[in-house]
């Protein structure tokens, strides 16, 4: 029997599980296909690690299989979104377990072992290949029937994005490109940071560092300027992915936010491990069994009186910005607010233009040409505006999100050395202490399948199609060359395939956008993930309704389901009432593709029936409306389910393709239209009162199915089918 792989994750995502993927192992039955879960979840994760530890209740390493799984051809992986830990997350997550009776030991017992459980720990096993995500025909054309509400800008906004112009990550990088396989070193004077690393013929291989005093320097200013303009601070990093540079590079922004404070009490508080990596809550927590506590923690209320206006993440609970680095992620946070006028919020629960913070230039420059597009011409229009899709090279660890074991926090100054197996220096840069020192590898073989796949999406789509590539930038430059040797080895004729800088490519496509034309974007791994958040934003309200196809190089498939950014306020609005606001379109859609893979693969006819099915019942629902709403006692993710669920036995049974799947589907189809109206106002009447999930990170398997199928008539229906 056939499988698809239905991946267990966490927050909404997870919740929403519980209640879809019973209809999808149901209608998958019917065509052989068996669908599997294997729990990649944080909790998941984290038990994964510790076997010994856990006896009976010992998990296996579902994520390492997957890997192995992602290698081969029969890779049939359907993978929602999942928590990308920042430290804050995974000691809650810790602690969870615990009390729910996991023998784990806490981070600081276990360093080395929970190292690999935070961070985008997930999407590098997975994407053993290069991403397509794009907003698909119904979603686009929906979005422009139903255009989402976009703020008006104002030509006199003072919104801006301040970034570094020297010494940090794209001014200090230097590549090459390995001429044979090798291994090599990485030192800092004699201290060895990194042996044997591993790299292949034709890899392109990168060093940078940023300047932690050119750093200081750069957020001193910027706290000043946000004061003397009138307008929120805001930083935007992701503190996540980038689980080594980015918290270190946040609690230097809160240091230098609250510099007054530090210059007075710096002592005790890093004495106490109060540097503000974790944000300014953790602080706070800290100073409750810190003597002397209150008077510091007064000392923080007073800078907040008296500095510049902070953005905040909510401000009835006195969330600011600086609270939780993982609260403010760039590639939601920044999209968000060029949608909402380029405004945050700020502690009186008012818009505010925002000095956005981005300290490492690599690509800030993206978000203020669109800013500055949006002052000269206003918001974008989502019933006119283009589409820009976005062909992603991010296959087996490409770039940064594979650099956190290659990413040091310098302890002395000197020189820092990537030296090959003879000894030879391939890249040196001189380094302070506190500076922050990265390197990254992208191997040959991705790069070349990235080349085919832009092209390849070219000629399918027949859209204008660029590479974002910077030639100032050292990885970029040698990117350019090997793009445009293997550019040779495509048939190109009569595409329009170019290459520009980030910021000159952004440029084009707004403008190309506002008059409704399309532009493919081609990226590397980080700029990718910004992409693929920010201009479905601007286009359909989220990024949770692009379809993302990853066509794994060993011929396997891996679908993408959206973005989870805004998981964990979906989860709170359940635990208070009940109501689960996460739009599952971005898992209809990938379902599709899964089934049609499962067509093209295996010759599984019954695979591809369902699939036009299910792309048709989808395309019904967003035409009807029947997507969640946001307000409690209307339509949430388990009434949107039950309609796709209604659709789609529908267009089975009236389909003329398979006689045996429209025999089946036919009283499927009777009885949930037989019963919509009891089972919709089933549905509503669970909403209103609060929700025990039986935990956060490790929710309780009964609790979160009575929450999230709780309708004994429509599970009876669906049940039926896998009998």
């Amino acid at each position: 029997m056939s499988k698809i792989i239905w991946t267990r994750t966490d927050e909404a995502p997870l919740l929403a599980t519980y209640s879809f993927k019973p209809v999808v192992e149901a209608f998958a039955s019917t065509a052989g296909i068996e669908v599997e879960t294997r729990d990649i979840s944080l909790a998941g994760r984290i038990l994964a690690q510790f076997p010994e530890r856990l006896g009976d209740k010992k998990v296996e390493d579902a994520l390492a299989q997957l890997g192995e799984l992602a290698k081969t051809p029969e890779a049939n992986i359907i993978k929602l979104p999942n928590i990308s830990a920042s430290l804050v997350q995974l000691k809650k997550a810790i602690a969870e377990l615990q009390a729910a009776g996991y023998d784990v030991p806490d981070y600081e017992d276990a360093v080395d072992a929970y190292a690999v459980v935070t961070g985008s720990a997930v999407n590098p096993v997975l994407r053993e290949g290069n991403s397509d995500r794009r907003a698909p025909i119904a979603v686009k054309n929906f979005a422009k029937k139903y255009p989402h509400k976009m703020g008006a800008w104002s030509a006199d906004s003072k919104t801006n994005v301040a970034t570094m112009d020297a010494n940090d990550f794209r001014h200090n990088e230097k590549s090459v490109i390995m001429p044979a396989a090798d291994t090599l070193t990485i030192k800092n004077n004699d201290t060895v940071l990194l042996d044997g690393l591993k790299v292949e013929e034709g890899e392109v291989i990168d060093g940078t560092f940023l300047s932690a005093a050119a750093l200081d320097e750069f957020l001193k200013a910027q706290v000043a300027r946000a004061k003397e303009e009138g307008v929120l601070f805001s930083a935007h990093l992701k503190a996540t992915m980038m689980k080594v540079s980015d918290p270190i590079i946040f609690g230097h922004v809160v240091r230098a936010f609250f510099a007054d404070v530090y210059d007075k009490y710096g002592e005790e508080l890093l004495a106490a491990g109060l540097n503000g990596e974790n944000g300014l809550g953790a602080i706070y927590t800290g100073l409750e069994s810190l003597e002397g506590g209150a008077e510091i923690k007064a000392a923080f209320e007073a800078a907040l009186e008296n500095g510049p206006d902070l953005a905040m993440v909510n401000s009835a609970k006195g969330i600011t910005n600086l609270h939780v680095p993982s609260d403010v992620i760039i590639d939601a946070s920044m999209p968000a607010m060029i949608r909402t006028s380029g405004h945050m919020w700020n502690k009186d629960d008012q818009e505010q233009d925002t000095l956005a913070v981005i300290p490492d230039s690599s690509y800030a420059g993206v978000y203020q040409a669109v800013i500055e597009d949006c002052k000269a011409n206003g918001a974008f229009d989502p019933s006119t505006m283009g589409t820009v899709p976005n062909v992603g090279l991010m296959a087996q660890k490409a770039e940064e999100y594979g650099s956190h074991n290659k990413t040091f926090k310098i302890a002395e100054a000197g020189k820092v050395t990537v030296e090959n197996s003879a000894g030879e220096v391939l890249i040196e840069h001189d380094v302070e202490a506190g500076d922050i020192w990265r390197a990254c590898q992208t191997k040959d073989a991705p790069i070349q399948d990235w080349v085919k796949l832009a092209v390849n999406r070219a000629r399918l789509s027949g859209m204008k199609t660029i590479f974002w590539l910077d030639p100032e930038r050292g990885h970029d430059a040698n990117l350019i060359t090997l793009v445009e040797k293997y550019l040779k080895d495509h048939d190109t004729e009569g595409l329009d395939i170019s290459i520009a800088s980030p910021v000159e490519a952004t440029k084009i496509s707004v403008e190309r956008i506002r008059r409704g034309e399309d532009t493919i974007s081609v990226t590397g791994n980080v700029l990718r993930d910004y992409n693929t958040d920010l201009f479905p934003i601007l286009e359909l309200g989220t990024s949770a309704k692009m379809l993302s196809v990853v066509p794994l190089m060993a011929g396997g498939g891996l679908f993408e389901t959206g973005a989870g950014g805004s998981a964990p306020k979906h989860v709170q609005q359940v635990e208070e009432e009940n109501h689960l606001r996460w739009d599952s379109l971005g898992e209809f859609l990938a379902l599709a593709e899964s089934f049609r893979h499962e067509l093209n693969s295996n010759g599984n006819t019954k695979a591809g029936v369902l699939a036009d099915a299910l792309d048709k019942a989808t395309e019904t629902l967003l035409d009807a409306g029947k997507s969640p709403s946001r307000k409690v006692g209307e339509i949430d993710n388990r009434g949107s389910h039950f309609f796709l669920t209604l659709n789609w036995a529908k267009e089975l049974a009236a389909q003329t393709e398979d006689a045996e799947l429209a025999q089946t589907f036919a009283p499927v189809a009777e009885a949930l239209e037989a019963n919509a109206a009891e089972i919709e106002a089933e549905l509503l009447a669970v909403q209103g009162s609060p929700a025990d999930l039986g935990g956060y990170y490790a929710p309780a398997e009964e609790k979160i199915t009575a929450v999230m199928r709780p309708v004994a008539k429509y599970n009876e229906i669906i049940d039926a089918l896998k009998k």
